[in-house]
């Protein structure tokens, strides 16, 4: 039992730097980037304009969410690091596209979050009665004052819950950015389990750091459904 704690607190400060270095910062960087591209994606794709160059571009934003949402993200993740700088193109990228094992992960983490994420936010500002654009442009608004003092408002409290669980599901996703060589949280746990042969420990550990983290964030979304939702009263 003694060696079992001596393993714990010799190995809990490399489990929980790692995590201050690569799996936080990666999460909070990926989702902010990600929910920038969702909203800006979703935006696009419940516009009403009909001229050619939009659909096209409605089109090409339609592929995005699809294609991300149809492959596995560490797939996405090998097909960035590993298989871009195979991708030779002349006069632009002749030596392929390459990029550091954390740029990888930030973009790849980041379209993958967008695409799921731009679903949720799409849905939250059609789920807005039709009757309050209309009422908003009687009076004399443009569709960006409707945007961001009437739609979003009432949208960000609808997609809120949602968008928690896609950024608590990022904080696990990041695990799999050992598979690039980023030395995040079970990246660290791997490479102590190979020297101390306790892989069931190790494993354990930082299934349990990743549980904390988790648990902040779930305590995070109660607040801020009970801040978002303070002025709604019960029917």
């Amino acid at each position: 039992m003694n060696d079992i704690w001596r393993v714990i607190a010799s190995s809990a400060p490399q489990i929980i730097g790692a995590g201050i270095r690569y799996t936080i910062p990666i999460t909070i960087v990926s989702f902010i980037f990600g929910l920038i591209l969702a909203v800006i994606t979703a935006l696009i794709r419940i516009s009403r304009k009909k001229n050619i160059i939009f659909r096209v571009i409605k089109c090409i934003f339609r592929f995005y969410v699809w294609l991300f949402r149809s492959t596995p993200l560490l797939v996405q993740l090998f097909i960035v690091y590993f298989g871009l700088p195979y991708l030779r193109i002349s006069g632009i990228a002749p030596n392929g596209i390459k990029f550091t094992p954390l740029a990888a992960g930030i973009l790849t983490f980041s379209l993958n979050t967008g695409a799921y994420c731009s679903e949720t936010v799409r849905s939250a500002i059609i789920s807005i009665p039709q009757g309050q654009w209309e009422a908003a442009y009687s009076i004399g608004m443009t569709r960006s004052q409707v945007l961001r003092r009437i739609i979003f408002p009432q949208a960000s409290r609808v997609c809120l819950p949602p968008l928690f669980n896609s950024f608590i599901s990022l904080v696990k996703d990041t695990s799999l950015a050992a598979s690039i060589t980023i030395v995040e949280m079970f990246e660290v746990s791997q490479q102590i389990a190979a020297e101390n042969y306790q892989p069931l420990l190790m494993y354990c550990m930082v299934a349990v750091f990743y549980a904390v983290l988790c648990t902040i964030l779930s305590s995070l979304q109660r607040y801020l459904e009970k801040h978002f939702s303070r002025y709604l009263t019960l029917a």
